[in-house]
């Protein structure tokens, strides 16, 4: 399985070229084009199989409750995906690891990886994002995106990230929710209110803009209907 990212880092797409037999699973709507004889298949987990906590679950991280498996045919297959935000993706091959994402991000994975679903406790409610993260783990490929672009910072000690500008990071660093701020009032005076303090060595994958502030700064904007 290959996959090559075009147009980015606005609007990017995801080209998945598959030898014959391989699958890939991928997020319900993910799809752009596929090749003709490309067969598809859904269910709410693995492919054969269903899952409806895990669906479930997943729908609360912000997911979709049905997962898209394809199949390429005799000749391979190749297909296109992209995202509902502008923005960027990335590919990350894992070699049996595992990957926390956030809820919003995972868009497709090989089929030798294993897509749970994390209860990350009150801490995550309390930083405004969502109470589920993604487990991604195995060894295989998995693709993810983000809102705008999306770039790297390597952790070796304490890293501090906005917490709606984290995409995912390695299950080898812990992360706690301070305040910004010396205090409380200028934390959140500031705009800033609760972030993330990561510790450890690994990397957390970051976005340039959060989807959060910017519902927040378009909602005024449109008109009810």
């Amino acid at each position: 399985m290959d996959i090559k990212i075009h147009y980015r880092p606005g609007s990017s797409a995801a080209l998945v070229s598959m030898q014959p037999g391989e699958v890939l699973t991928a997020e319900g709507g993910a799809m752009i084009t596929m090749s003709g004889d490309m067969d598809i298949s859904t269910t709410t987990h693995k492919k054969g199989g269903g899952g409806i906590a895990k669906a479930l679950k997943r729908m609360l991280s912000g997911e979709n409750f049905f997962l898209n498996h394809f199949t390429a045919g005799e000749k391979g297959g190749k297909v296109f995906l992209g995202t509902a935000l502008p923005g960027d993706m990335m590919d990350y091959e894992l070699d049996n690891e595992r990957l926390i994402v956030q809820g919003g991000s995972y868009v497709a994975s090989s089929e030798e990886v294993e897509v749970d679903f994390g209860w990350q406790g009150f801490k995550s409610m309390l930083s405004g994002e969502g109470m589920f993260w993604l487990n991604i783990s195995g060894k295989g490929k998995v693709l993810i995106n983000s809102f705008g672009a999306i770039y790297p910072v390597k952790v070796k000690g304490e890293y501090i990230v906005d917490t709606g500008h984290i995409v995912a990071f390695n299950e080898t660093l812990d992360f706690t929710l301070i305040k910004a701020g010396k205090s409380w009032v200028s934390s959140f005076l500031g705009g800033e209110g609760l972030v993330c303090k990561f510790k450890g060595h690994g990397t957390v994958w970051c976005q340039s803009h959060n989807p959060g502030s910017f519902g927040h700064a378009l909602g005024p904007s449109l008109k009810p209907r």
